[in-house]
């Protein structure tokens, strides 16, 4: 087994712990102490001053179209799959993939060989089954199937709804696909979510209410995203944390006058809400598109999601005078307890060593995932097959 001992680390595990070492091993965080004893010399340890810099959980990005998304305005329109250093340099260890409008071109098994991909380089990486249209896409024939029989699966979405683009899901397939996904988490442990991707139409978060209303589902079943879009969806998203979801921004960029949150702003506004503190996530839609629609429906200009804009949005959060600690969980352990991925989120004995040290600007100093060191001092040390180092 190869050792790791951080030394000076500021941890922040997400509440702050004060200077702490930290050993690694197997992959896993070992012992931390404030104080350090002498350990063996017949032990090879790698050690690494951090000089009091912050210490915080790998980032887990809960929205990721690791195979490209896009697709909406023609084939050259496709993005291209995201290299492993495009999340690693953005302080990202865990990443949850998924498809988006495209879930023709591109399909359950080319998302799963890519899931499978970034974990043979590093990344712990996870999916969801579908995609935006119902009935949805699948390996074994069936959404409970797949949460139930293939490891890396554990929820489903992105699902569309309130968008031109969704295959407009009536209120019944909601329910039948938010049941399957919440059986399927009871039968294998599974985080068993709904996770939907939020249009811009005006029905909002109407089908989430009603099926609530409707049935008796637990609310965290459903994982509403892109609720920042509209100032209005917002406020819907509010009274559904209230209710017990959890509710995801994503982390676009927002113009001046533009009827939207950013994500920065969104996180301040719902954590001095009365919303509980625990009910919000924030992920990238990284190597998705970012779309801008004609009222025809037609795509006038396009941009991709960046793995960067969590980090972006964490040191925005905070040069705006938040906490960090209390920003951080939307981040790291709020997802990890949604996703029901007990081993990450946190900086404790036992759990992963997937960790993220900050610099005095808060960007990535170094990333270690699963107790490798993918960045060091700023600089790339473990690349993808196919990314070029420079």
């Amino acid at each position: 087994m190869n050792l790791m001992l951080l030394r000076n680390a500021q941890v922040h595990a997400p509440e702050p712990l004060g200077q702490q070492h930290l050993l690694l091993g197997g992959g896993r965080i070992l012992w931390m102490g404030a104080t350090l004893s002498e350990l063996p010399a017949t032990l090879a340890v790698e050690t690494i001053d951090l000089e009091g810099r912050r210490l915080i959980p790998g980032l887990i990005d809960a929205h990721v179209h690791v195979t490209g998304g896009g697709g909406e305005a023609g084939f050259r329109t496709r993005v291209p799959p995201l290299g492993v250093s495009r999340f690693t340099r953005a302080g990202i260890t865990t990443v949850i993939g998924l498809l988006g409008t495209d879930d023709v071109a591109r399909g359950p098994r080319d998302l799963l060989a890519t899931v499978y991909a970034l974990r043979e380089e590093g990344l712990s990486a996870l999916a969801f089954t579908g995609g935006y249209h119902v009935p949805p896409r699948t390996l074994t024939g069936s959404v409970r199937g797949d949460l139930v029989l293939i490891e890396a699966l554990i929820g489903i979405g992105e699902v569309a709804i309130s968008d031109h683009r969704s295959s407009q899901p009536t209120l019944d397939e909601l329910l039948r696909l938010a049941a399957d996904a919440h059986v399927a988490g009871l039968m294998t442990g599974k985080a068993g979510v709904l996770h939907l991707h939020l249009g811009d139409g005006p029905r909002g978060l109407d089908l989430v209410r009603r099926a609530l209303e409707q049935s008796e589902l637990p609310p965290r079943v459903f994982h509403p995203t892109h609720v920042n879009r509209r100032k209005a969806l917002f406020d819907e998203a509010l009274e559904l944390a209230a209710r017990g979801s959890t509710i995801d921004l994503t982390a676009f960029p927002v113009e001046e006058g533009e009827d939207a949150w950013s994500a920065a702003d969104g996180l301040i506004r719902f954590l001095d809400s009365a919303a509980p503190a625990e009910r919000i996530t924030i992920s990238s839609d990284a190597g998705g598109c970012l779309p801008v629609f004609d009222h025809e429906g037609h795509v006038c200009r396009m941009g991709v999601g960046e793995s960067g804009a969590l980090l972006q949005t964490l040191n925005e959060v905070l040069q705006r005078g938040v906490p960090l600690e209390r920003a951080l969980p939307a981040f790291t352990s709020n997802p990890a307890r949604l996703l029901r991925l007990a081993a990450k989120g946190q900086i404790r004995v036992g759990a992963d060593a997937d960790l993220v040290v900050l610099d005095a600007e808060g960007a990535a100093h170094d990333v270690i995932a699963s107790g490798v060191v993918h960045l060091r001092g700023g600089r790339v040390e473990r690349h993808g097959m196919f990314e070029h180092p420079g």
